[in-house]
């Protein structure tokens, strides 16, 4: 229970940023065109977890959460479920929009999307316990827009110039190519996850 509420905390918290979730969503569909799919998925499922640890730089909820009865374990752990649980809710929604609206997408791009998810979210969750308050969210807002647009780029020029690293891939079976990658973008969102365990545990509020 004491979990489900931590989790439940930035839905709360963001009642009034859910009010453009859907039209966010929108936006994508109707002028996102020039992006793959899984992009998409990708963005949308970044929308509730980048929110709600902006909203907790900028309202120092931690402050908060640290005089309450939640251990700094429990804190963490809410955190990073709970960006999962949001990510597939979220794409969840974008899959009904996206096939009301007949935007293609497969099962694949879902996965890409989640997987992008996992490693984005690997890489900066813990930047919000290392930087300096004022600092974390400019990062990681630059940071996020930055893999967004040179992912694209980068996947055309590695089906462009890297033709046998690209063969080699495709020489494995699809599902060990998808179960290595769930592997290692779920291990390093572990690791994320005890990096920033440890920094939050020795951290002054």
């Amino acid at each position: 229970m004491p979990m489900f509420n931590l989790i439940k905390k930035d839905l709360i918290i963001q009642k009034i940023q859910l009010l453009i979730f859907l039209p966010f969503i929108l936006f994508f569909i109707f002028f996102g065109d020039h992006l793959p799919a899984f992009l998409l998925f990708f963005i949308v499922g970044m929308f509730i977890p980048m929110n709600g640890y902006t909203y907790d730089e900028s309202a120092e909820t931690n402050i908060l959460l640290n005089s309450l009865p939640y251990t700094r374990k429990e804190i963490i752990a809410a955190k990073y479920m709970g960006a999962v649980v949001y990510m597939v809710v979220a794409m969840g929604v974008a899959c009904i929009l996206f096939s009301l609206f007949n935007k293609s997408y497969t099962i694949t791009d879902i996965a890409l999307g989640a997987g992008l998810f996992l490693l984005f979210g690997a890489l900066t969750f813990p930047l919000f316990y290392i930087l300096k308050r004022g600092y974390i969210s400019t990062v990681v807002v630059i940071s996020f827009i930055v893999f967004v647009f040179i992912s694209g780029p980068i996947i055309q020029l590695l089906e462009i110039d890297l033709q046998g690293i690209i063969n080699f891939f495709t020489s494995i079976s699809t599902a060990t190519l998808y179960l290595s990658g769930a592997v290692i973008t779920i291990g390093l969102y572990l690791i994320s996850w005890l990096v920033s365990q440890f920094i939050y545990q020795r951290k002054a509020f």
